[in-house]
């Protein structure tokens, strides 16, 4: 019998069974597709580097750094491109430059005079009450409506695919809940951050893309990792649990599931209601990825930035693009630029319906608006995502309490994932370390039976 099984080879179930197997503990992951790692796909094509899902490693999680670390890859790891100096924000159908420092903001004229004395009144805007709030009314609080409408609605939809007024920020941003209560104040949270010895923010990504890091992660596993094994069921049996798959049957003492929500919904149904519901709840509407390469000489633009975003105002159907060969080397061959733009998510969840070709025409001409491109673009991909990021939606709190409990309810069956404290692939590996401390930590307290080392 094995200590854990780990249904789901994503980059979340990978992190926790290397975290277990580095406690010395006998680890399977079970994963139905050929190739691990998710939606962290990198793709190479003709000189350019496509990222089907998530495009940056953000380094200022401590847990996270420490695993890429322990993998041997931090010390190859790519910061972004000194071409990165400004932020773009898409309302009124054009584009504002704001630079990347913090008084950047202020010394743009993105936002209006009144909105920017507002949001210099922060400091003497009063302690909520701390019950949960959605990022439109948490930040239209604190900072005033017009940055809520023209910072947050499309930073809402570019990073997370969702609606401002939707998503919780206690579940999203935390940390400025955190900051607001424990300052009374944003501003004076983030000044006393920088006194001390706070990480630095930095996003991470490496020559081959982002899927070098779950790359990394499956050779460690080596035969503690089996592709393309499809989970039916999973049933509380004596001393732990069986898994029973398309191949057979296994059995552990304690299980993970690593998978998207709906699967970990349907897997939970004959075992505990409460979290079934719970995860039931959790939705994840489609997004595309649009990929374009250009020549250099076909855009106005400086491409000086990490991307834009889009606010609802501005009725675009992309929710926000990168600027992929301004972030990192080794994206687009010499003489051409590479362009990734985002549609889809909570803004327009029935994107699935559009024709792709429609898709692409309007994506290429909202580019051509913006950016003043001349021609068409001499590569085009696109990647259809029919679940995208799971929706951090109001009442995430009390999600987040039930399946909390589950590992309690089930006497064993433990969850990870994107759906639970943060959608960046940083934040699944943080979840993903707490979560196999808890189950080396459980596995140690109980008298355990020896087994076999499984090679590997």
């Amino acid at each position: 019998m094995l200590d854990v099984i780990i249904i789901g080879g994503g980059v979340s179930g990978l992190s926790a069974a290397h975290e277990l197997m580095r406690a010395g503990r006998d680890v399977a992951v079970l994963e139905r597709q050929v190739v691990a790692g998710g939606n962290a796909i990198s793709e190479r094509f003709g000189g350019f580097l496509m990222e089907h899902g998530p495009t940056t490693f953000n380094a200022s999680i401590p847990e996270a750094v420490s695993q890429i670390d322990a993998l041997g890859l931090l010390g190859n790891a790519a910061d972004l491109g000194p071409g990165v100096k400004k932020r773009y924000l898409c309302d009124g159908g054009r584009l504002s430059g704001i630079p990347v420092s913090p008084s950047g903001f202020f010394r743009s004229s993105y936002l209006s005079l009144p909105a920017r004395a507002r949001m210099l009144a922060e400091m003497a805007i009063p302690r909520g009450k701390g019950g949960e709030e959605s990022i439109y009314a948490f930040t239209r609080r604190r900072f005033g409506r017009e940055f809520a409408e023209k910072v947050m609605d499309p930073m809402a939809a570019g990073m997370f695919m969702g609606e401002a007024k939707a998503l919780s920020v206690n579940g999203v941003f935390p940390k400025l809940v955190e900051l607001e209560q424990r300052f009374g104040s944003i501003s004076r949270g983030v000044l006393a951050a920088r006194k001390g010895h706070e990480p630095g923010r930095h996003l991470y990504s490496w020559h081959n893309g982002i899927a070098t890091l779950p790359q990394a992660l499956a050779a460690r596993l080596g035969g503690r990792l089996h592709l393309g094994e499809t989970v039916r069921g999973i049933s509380s049996a004596a001393h732990g649990f069986e898994v029973k798959t398309a191949n057979g049957t296994r059995r552990a003492r304690k299980v993970v599931l690593a998978v998207q929500p709906h699967v970990a919904a349907a897997l939970l149904a004959p075992l505990d209601a409460p979290a079934t519901t719970a995860l039931q709840a959790i939705t994840a509407p489609p997004v595309n990825v649009l990929f374009f390469g250009y020549e250099r000489g076909q855009i106005q633009h400086p491409l000086d930035g990490l991307g834009f975003l889009t606010t609802t105002k501005s009725e675009k159907l992309i929710s926000g693009a990168q600027f992929a060969s301004t972030m990192y080397e080794s994206r687009a061959p010499k003489g051409m630029v590479a362009i990734s733009a985002y549609i889809g998510g909570a803004r327009h969840a029935d994107i699935s319906a559009m024709p792709e070709a429609e898709r692409m025409a309007i994506v290429q001409q909202e580019l051509a608006d913006l950016l003043g491109i001349k021609g068409p673009p001499k590569i085009t991909r696109l990647r259809h995502w029919a679940l995208g990021l799971p929706q951090y939606t109001l009442g995430h709190q009390s999600r987040m309490a039930i399946l909390a409990g589950l590992p309690d309810r089930t006497n064993g069956v433990y969850l990870t994932g994107n759906y639970l404290h943060g959608v960046s692939l940083a934040n699944c590996m943080a979840t993903a370390k707490t979560t196999a401390r808890a189950l080396h930590e459980s596995l140690s307290s109980v008298a355990s039976t020896p087994v076999a080392k499984q090679a590997g």
